[in-house]
């Protein structure tokens, strides 16, 4: 039994009861009635081999094909972003050249909706920051919304001409390259000189683009009438993703400051654009937008993290509801929930359920709180759960349940009292382990999952040989690389999740070498209670002899508002004390190399890699940074300025936080050859998030020190590698921790 100061290890226990044969696995489901749940094995319904299942009978039909609506548009016009159906279906509304059209399907007829659209003036399709930020990338720059009764369209209007530009270049002259994929729509092709992505990208303390809001009858209107909601678009403000009211006749808003430290909600009138402030809230740190907001017929329900909720338990989420007119305000739950999401309201029996990290620290369960606040798990909290989709009527769910124990278990339930119906899939969708190559050689087993086998460049040619189904009959668990949760008590007590790979055939009275991963970012978890199916990477780990340890700090999101708040305006140095907390206790353990103690991330991982190696090279001795920020200065404005606020009011903040101040604390030089420190950069050149702009100011400060570094450029390569350069990736990085962890 392994005993670990400040670490408590749960060993892993068998890996799945009761064995069976194979079987397909559906990736998705859907209701199509309250009775009748609809799953499919290639997630778009259109699969000839879906199936039905009776939730009261449990009876399986074979052969669904859902209607075609549901996969594919009837018309596609010429240059068309962002098709989107009307509720109805009726319609089709989209973007083209930055101005908003809606097309009659029956008829084919279009109509176009606004007539400025340009470079710099965008209708319904985003600017970058609020793509990134605000919208998310799934909206693929999206911002205009349908409202219910399918006559109305509300949409953001960007003004970016005050918006700094940052251009990022392409040595191929491919409009199509990795460079300009998905970046702002002006693209110049410079031929033999290659190509130019001129993105508004606004960087901390610099202008924001200027948005207004319209709602556009279709029913009414006449050309070019577009209402305008009463918001002065000169402010220095955000607006969040809007809500429809459930009878279309109030478009609802919400607004921050710059600062995001309060938000205001608004119902706008779609006649006539007028305001009628709904809520407000404050907080002493910042503020999240309204994330999946469930409308009702009296008011809305909302999850919100700014209120003590009970002694000595800091700031936890909770679900509140808020009447249309903002007079009734209520809190519905209480205790530690945390990364709460509201999946369905039955407001004629006042149950409201959601999904929620309660119970444990890196694990969700479905719960419902009743009219009378009594709170009831409804799927056992010893799983982590996802895909909870209900029937219509409410009175049956479906949910895919695991732990890093347990595989993945499909099942339906009856929502009255959480118990197990007709139906159950133990099966695993990523129990198939795949052996790269087909070679019998123990070197050449590295594995990759079922799911990790879908069409894509990346993982197209790693498909082999089917070896294993951890779902089956004689899966020996004792050959592969499986995680353990860990846990870390900060000496200011805090509790850190982490989860743990040991090297094949492990030997406790050996010294191993350990590689980190770690990201860092707020309320940006890498540790989950959840099945993890042995994979390429974890395998080779473990078939090298490295220990392998994904780990979190304090801010990711496990222990609420009490460690997020610690960071605000100071990035990175609370992050630093956990971080290294971890390395402190990896190096007292007996079976540990402590002088090979390799760490790797991307992106705030990059960060935190460079700065860790900077800032504490004793503990932290090789490692790998991909596309980090090195200044913060040099970050979007709404992602930065949350955290930190504007360089111009936080300019201390900004030092403390910048890995370039540290890099005089990186040992490795020239002059002294020390081979027991080593930090390797990679960056995109066409990453349009993280800019390679950071990588090229932190190699002219190692040049400048004489420092001596590894370094990796990926041309046209994006936030994140992929194909060709996917695979080079991960052989250089192979290479880079046998060289540092292995060799003598």
């Amino acid at each position: 039994m392994r005993k670990v100061v400040l670490i408590t290890v749960v060993m892993l226990l068998a890996v799945c009861a009761g064995a069976q044969e194979f079987n397909k696995v559906p990736r998705a489901w859907k209701w199509v009635s309250d009775r009748e749940v609809v799953f499919t094995y290639d997630g778009t319904y259109q699969d000839s081999t879906a199936f039905k299942v009776d939730a009261r009978s449990g009876r399986r039909t074979e052969g669904f094909k859902a209607p075609e609506k549901y996969s594919d548009f009837p018309v596609r016009p010429e240059g068309a972003v962002n098709l989107t159906y009307s509720p109805d279906s009726t319609r089709l509304a989209f973007t083209r050249d930055n101005d908003l059209y809606v097309v009659d399907i029956a008829s084919g007829q279009e109509t176009r909706l606004t007539h400025d659209g340009s470079d710099l003036i965008l209708n319904g399709y985003a600017s970058w920051v609020y793509y990134e930020e605000i919208f998310g990338r799934p909206s693929r720059y999206r911002a205009f919304w349908w409202s219910p009764d399918s006559k109305k369209i509300g949409f953001y209007r960007f003004d970016n001409s005050q918006v700094p530009l940052f251009p990022i270049y392409s040595a191929f002259a491919d409009s199509t390259a990795a460079a300009t994929r998905y970046s702002s729509p002006k693209v110049t092709d410079l031929a033999l000189g290659g190509s130019l992505s001129e993105t508004r990208y606004p960087k901390a303390g610099q202008t924001n683009p200027q948005v207004r809001i319209g709602i556009v009858d279709l029913d009414t209107a006449t050309p070019d009438e577009v209402t305008w909601a009463d918001f002065d678009p000169t402010l220095d403000q955000y607006f969040g993703i809007p809500f429809w009211s459930p009878d279309s006749k109030e478009f609802f808003i919400a607004r921050m400051p710059r600062l995001q430290n309060t938000i205001d909600l608004y119902a706008v009138n779609v006649t006539d654009g007028s305001k009628r402030h709904v809520y407000n809230e404050t907080y002493k740190t910042w503020l999240n937008w309204f994330d999946g907001v469930v409308f009702t017929d009296r008011g809305l329900y909302m999850v919100r993290e700014f209120e003590e909720t009970d002694e000595g338990s800091g700031v936890w989420q909770q679900i509140y509801f808020l009447s249309y007119d903002g007079k009734e305000f209520c809190r519905l739950t209480d205790g530690p929930n945390w990364n709460v999401s509201i999946i369905r309201v039955d407001e004629k029996k006042g149950d409201v359920y959601y999904t929620a990290k309660r119970d444990a620290v890196a694990k969700q369960a479905l719960y419902k709180v009743d009219k009378k606040g009594v709170i009831k798990a409804l799927t056992d909290p010893a799983y982590n759960a996802t895909g909870i989709s209900f029937s219509p009527d409410g009175k049956y769910f479906v949910a895919s349940l695991s732990n890093m124990t347990t595989p993945v278990k499909i099942e339906l339930f009856n929502s009255s009292n959480g118990m197990v119906s007709n139906y159950a899939y133990n099966a695993c969708a990523d129990c198939l382990i795949y052996r790269k190559t087909a070679s019998e050689e123990e070197s050449d087993n590295y594995l990759i999952p079922h799911s990790a086998l879908m069409p894509d460049p990346f993982t197209s040619d790693l498909r082999g040989r089917l070896v294993a189904d951890m779902a089956g009959p004689d899966f020996d668990p004792s050959v592969y690389a499986l995680p353990e949760l860990v846990y870390l008590v900060t000496r200011d007590g805090f509790w850190l999740p982490g989860m743990i790979v040991y090297p094949k055939n492990f030997d406790e009275s050996k010294k191993y070498p350990v590689h980190v991963d770690i990201y860092g970012g707020p309320n940006t978890p890498m540790v989950r209670d959840r099945w993890v199916t042995p994979n390429d990477v974890n395998q080779w780990y473990s078939e090298n002899g490295i220990i392998q340890i994904t780990v979190d700090p304090r801010a990711a999101g496990h222990n609420g508002r009490a460690g997020l708040d610690m960071i605000y305006r100071q990035l990175t140095v609370w992050e630093v004390k956990d971080f290294c907390e971890w390395a402190e206790v990896l190096q007292r353990l007996p079976y540990v190399d402590g002088d090979k103690i390799g760490v790797e991330g991307f992106s705030f991982g990059g960060t935190m890699t460079s700065m860790l190696l900077m800032q504490a090279p004793d503990k932290f001795h090789y490692g790998i940074a991909g596309g980090g920020v090195y200044d913060w200065a040099l970050y979007d404005s709404h992602y930065t300025e949350r955290y930190m606020d504007t360089p111009q009011n936080n300019p201390e903040g900004y030092e403390v936080s910048k890995v370039l101040n540290y890099v005089s604390g990186y040992p490795v030089e020239y002059s002294n050859g020390n081979g027991n420190v080593m930090l390797k950069l990679t960056h995109g050149t066409g990453d349009d998030n993280v800019h390679h702009q950071n990588t090229l100011q932190l190699l002219d400060a190692l040049h400048r020190e004489g420092k001596k570094f590894d370094f990796m450029i990926y041309p046209d390569g994006m936030h994140g590698y992929y194909g060709y350069q996917g695979l080079h990736f991960l052989e250089s990085n192979r290479e880079f921790w046998l060289k540092y962890l292995k060799e003598e």
